[in-house]
């Protein structure tokens, strides 16, 4: 994780070049995003840093609805500097702990199951199980984006095993349900259609 000055100084000039390697959370909002977001800065004795965006929703942070944190949750050069945990990341995110548990994922990787939840602490900073969230919402999130799929059915492709915890998990991370994001898309699509209708 890059230390508090360097992740402030490329949040305040939103560098495009950390975008991915770290997150703001900004403690009075509970909201977190990516250092290019464009939303009006926080004052800097408001915010926090995280190296995922698991890491910020474990702690109880959502993602900012401009800027989307949660597509981008982890910087690719995970990959060649830390093999293990980006070898991890990849079962993970084909959903290898929506069937499975962690055990499972560790005997896959060759190791144990506490030196696994040691490297996610230390380079992602939230556990396996978490990422597995987050990484479920996500496909949940691009599928409410830009399929017409139903929502029970959104549910299951993202890895979820009831609509009921799927619902819950969108509330506990948006603060409202799936069904309202698609209200908004069919919205938004509504206005945009009128919009090229009155232009023509």
């Amino acid at each position: 994780m890059l230390d508090f000055d360097t992740c402030n100084a490329a949040r305040l000039r939103r560098d495009p070049a950390y975008d991915g390697l770290f997150f703001t959370a900004v403690k009075t909002t509970r909201i977190y995003c990516r250092p290019v977001c464009p939303a009006k800065q926080p004052l800097t004795k408001n915010v926090t840093y995280y190296p995922s965006a698991a890491a910020a929703e474990r702690d109880g942070y959502r993602p900012c609805l401009r800027c989307r944190p949660e597509t981008t949750p982890f910087c690719p050069a995970w990959n060649g500097t830390r093999t293990t945990v980006g070898r991890a990341l990849k079962l993970i995110e084909g959903g290898m702990l929506d069937e499975a548990d962690v055990g499972t994922l560790a005997d896959h990787l060759g190791i144990g199951t506490r030196h696994l939840s040691r490297l996610f602490q230390r380079h992602i900073g939230a556990s396996p199980i978490q990422t597995a969230k987050t990484f479920r919402l996500q496909r949940a999130k691009r599928l409410l984006d830009n399929t017409d799929l139903q929502i029970t059915e959104i549910a299951y492709r993202a890895g979820f095993k009831s609509l009921r915890r799927f619902n819950a998990a969108f509330v506990d991370l948006y603060g409202r349900p799936p069904s309202d994001f698609r209200r908004r898309r069919s919205r938004r699509a509504t206005h945009e259609s009128g919009s090229i209708c009155a232009r023509a």
